[in-house]
């Protein structure tokens, strides 16, 4: 199956096994969520249902994984079962949220799991059927799991490859926040030293849709010309670096490693340098 879903494909979608999550962020993702949301769609929140949110992000960055075992518990709530075909939307083209639950659930053990390409935007314009006000489902039983199943590296591993140049490291922010022009977000604007920046909306085409399997791949394989093959992809805080995982998925390359702390933890992180361009 492949990781990514046009709206054309999930109008047409008719199976008893498919749940829809809609993991739109923002302070009023919940209320935006009720106001209307595509038919069916359940609410998950990235604060409380995909990261394990702490106080000093210095070690875990802004949003880490939670522990599989509470994680076993959101899935539960959700109602999703080993069979599940979870397809997921967020309202940023799959470059939030939407794609932090794929890589998450992926790595969880479930194998049935798609983004909707273009997010609820694409939904609307292709006349898929709306709802508004709370879903009711089932719960699932518990679906117990003992560990995360896809790579992810350590700030450690991180600064080990880059020191032994085992690994290609991407950073997928905007190269603005890369450069260290501005940090909208973080502390400290800058980047990880021998990090290379392909930020993730390059992923996409002009309408926001993701780019075919085949342009991607060509893409990649000239941007990591004469790189190590292993990849260790990170973002502010580890959210928008699995939008990147994803399209690698997508076309073709093998998983590559997600660096979860990311930015938010390395430039909190004493005594770790900080690279900067003119």
């Amino acid at each position: 199956m492949l990781p990514i879903i046009s709206p054309k494909q999930l109008k047409e979608l008719s199976t008893k096994s498919l749940i829809i999550l809609d993991v739109r962020t923002g302070k009023d993702s919940y209320q935006n969520y009720l106001n209307k949301h595509i038919k069916g769609a359940r609410f998950v929140d990235l604060d409380q249902d995909l990261a394990d949110v702490v106080e000093n992000a210095a070690f875990g960055g802004r949003h880490p994984l939670p522990e599989i075992q509470k994680f076993s518990e959101t899935v539960s709530h959700l109602g999703i079962l080993e069979d599940s075909h979870v397809v997921i939307y967020d309202d940023k083209n799959g470059a939030n949220a939407a794609a932090r639950a794929w890589w998450m659930l992926r790595s969880f053990g479930l194998k049935n799991i798609q983004v909707l390409d273009g997010g609820i935007q694409a939904a609307e314009k292709e006349g898929l059927e709306f709802s508004s006000g709370e879903e009711t489902f089932e719960k699932s039983e518990i679906i117990t799991k003992e560990h995360w199943r896809l790579p992810v590296s350590s700030l450690e591993d991180v600064e080990n490859e880059l020191t032994s140049e085992s690994a290609t490291v991407i950073d997928v922010r905007d190269a603005y926040r890369y450069k260290g022009e501005s940090e909208p977000i973080d502390l400290i604007a800058g980047h990880i030293p021998g990090a290379i920046n392909i930020p993730f909306s390059e992923n996409l085409d002009q309408n926001g849709s993701f780019l075919k399997p085949e342009i991607l791949r060509e893409k990649y394989k000239d941007l990591l010309k004469n790189k190590p093959e292993k990849l260790i992809v990170h973002c502010g805080s580890g959210v928008t670096a699995c939008h990147t995982i994803l399209a690698l998925e997508y076309a073709g390359f093998q998983m590559s490693n997600l660096y979860v702390g990311s930015w938010s933890e390395w430039s909190r992180r004493e005594g770790k340098e900080i690279a900067r361009e003119d």
